[in-house]
């Protein structure tokens, strides 16, 4: 199994590479909560995934992550882009963000806060809470949250993954979020591509089944879930 906090630490260049093979959400996005002229906050930005596309037309656009690393890399790509100046980089744990009361219309974040909510985790449910209530603050009245997260790699079908699903389940029931599921594969030249850049994150497991079913499009199914604040 690959230790994803050595990789966001030391190989940010790398995982870079493998999430670029994946489509763009854009479109996506902007069927949830358009973002004209919204102050935007991307939560564990890692190397700027969704940052293009959230700093393209937001009136401000704060990226934070626990990987100093990743937001090197994030502010590279945006500088090389051309819109370095649009963006604000903060080190941060999502459990307390360094950021004003009601300072957002919209925060996102993508395959990060799962991390925190592992059900092995036996404070799992706590750090639930400490994150969704530092979300609410930052919120201003009339925003909107949008959280992304696996619903599985080298998969054919959406699938929550037990030490997920119970994290899943709480935003549903407990939170009220909306959701549903897209796919989101990676698209290489070549399986030996897709079998190094993937197992490289994935572990053993997924390099092995990409070479058994001659995979250069890696399946990979995204879950969104979404609230919008109706005061």
């Amino acid at each position: 199994m690959s230790n994803h906090d050595e990789i966001y630490r030391n190989e940010a260049g790398q995982y870079d590479a493998m999430v670029a093979r994946q489509p763009q959400l854009d479109q996506v996005l902007a069927g949830i909560r358009g973002i004209n002229g919204l102050d935007v906050v991307d939560l564990g930005a890692g190397t700027g995934r969704l940052s293009r596309y959230l700093a393209s037309a937001s009136s401000s656009y704060t990226a934070t992550d626990l990987s100093p690393a990743m937001l090197e890399v994030l502010a590279a790509k945006a500088a090389a882009d051309g819109y370095g100046a649009r963006i604000k980089t903060v080190v941060a744990d999502h459990r307390e963000l360094p950021l004003p009361d009601a300072s957002a219309d919209l925060v996102v974040s993508g395959w990060s806060l799962g991390y925190l909510m592992n059900a092995e985790l036996p404070e799992w449910q706590d750090n639930l809470d400490q994150v969704l209530a530092e979300i609410q603050r930052i919120l201003r009245p009339g925003g909107s949250v949008i959280i992304l997260e696996t619903l599985g790699t080298g998969v054919l079908e959406p699938v929550r993954l037990d030490f997920l699903a119970p994290y899943y389940e709480a935003l549903e029931t407990r939170f009220g979020f909306s959701h549903q599921a897209i796919r989101l594969d990676y698209t290489f030249d070549r399986v030996a591509e897709a079998e190094q850049a993937c197992g490289f994150f994935f572990g053993d497991w997924l390099a092995e089944r990409i070479v058994h079913h001659q995979w250069s499009v890696v399946p990979e199914y995204c879950g969104i879930w979404w609230k919008h604040d109706r005061k």
